[in-house]
C-alpha cells in the first residue's frame, strides 16, 4: 500500500494552480464553490502551517471523488491562534457532519493545538478516525508514534486488476480494507502475504 508522499502532494498542488494563481487563490475559489456542502466524507485534521501540502491532499482526495472539509477554508471566521469555546463548537458540528477524520501527520503536526483534540473527538463519536501519514520518501510502511500508533492509517493503491487508485484503511501492512467499506462498518482484515 502506498502512502501519500510529500513531493507528490506538492506536485498535485502545483498542478492545481496556474502561473497566475497561488495556492491560496485556488483554495479561495474551491472554498467558495464548496461552501454549500453540508455533509463531508472526510474532516482533514492538519497543521495550519502545511497549506501547500493540504492543498495537494485536498485535491488528491477530491480527484478520488470525496468531499473534504478543511476548517480554514470552509470556516474562515474561526480563530486558529487560540483555543476557544466558539471555535470548538463549530469544529464539533463540522466533525459531526463528516463521515470520518484523517489526521495528516507532517513535521508541523506535532505543533498543532487542535489536532489531538479533533482526533479524540471523532474517534469517540464514531470510531472513524485514521492517520494520513505524509511520507518524505517512497514507502509503504507506517509506524505511528506514541498514541498515533493505536489508530489505523490511510494509504492509496489500485484494487487488483485496476489502475484507478483507491483509499485503504490499514491496521498493518497485511491487514486492510477499502475506505468505502470501512465507512460502512467493515474492519480491516488480514490478507495473505
Amino acid at each position: 500500500m502506498g502512502l501519500f508522499k510529500d513531493s507528490t502532494l506538492r506536485a498535485r498542488a502545483a498542478r492545481g494552480t496556474t502561473l497566475q494563481k497561488s495556492a491560496t487563490k485556488v483554495l479561495d475559489e474551491k472554498a467558495h464553490a464548496s461552501a454549500k456542502v453540508a455533509k463531508f466524507d472526510i474532516f482533514l485534521s492538519h497543521s495550519l502551517s502545511d497549506q501547500e501540502l493540504i492543498l495537494g491532499i485536498w485535491l488528491s482526495l477530491e480527484d478520488m471523488g470525496y468531499k473534504v472539509y478543511v476548517d480554514w477554508i470552509h470556516d474562515r471566521q474561526l480563530s486558529r491562534d487560540s483555543v476557544s469555546k466558539d471555535t470548538a463548537h463549530v469544529l464539533r458540528q463540522r466533525m459531526l457532519s463528516c463521515k470520518s477524520l484523517f489526521f495528516a501527520t507532517t513535521t508541523n503536526s506535532t505543533e498543532s493545538k487542535w489536532m489531538p483534540w479533533e482526533l479524540g473527538f471523532k474517534d469517540g463519536q464514531n470510531h472513524k478516525a485514521a492517520i494520513l501519514p505524509v511520507a518524505r520518501t517512497d514507502t509503504n510502511q507506517y509506524a505511528g508514534q506514541e498514541y498515533l500508533g493505536i489508530y489505523p492509517y490511510v494509504s492509496k493503491d489500485p484494487t487488483k486488476g485496476s489502475s484507478i487508485e483507491k483509499l485503504w484503511i490499514n491496521a498493518s501492512p497485511t491487514c486492510y480494507v477499502l475506505f468505502d467499506d470501512w465507512l460502512l462498518g467493515k474492519d480491516p482484515y488480514e490478507r495473505g502475504k
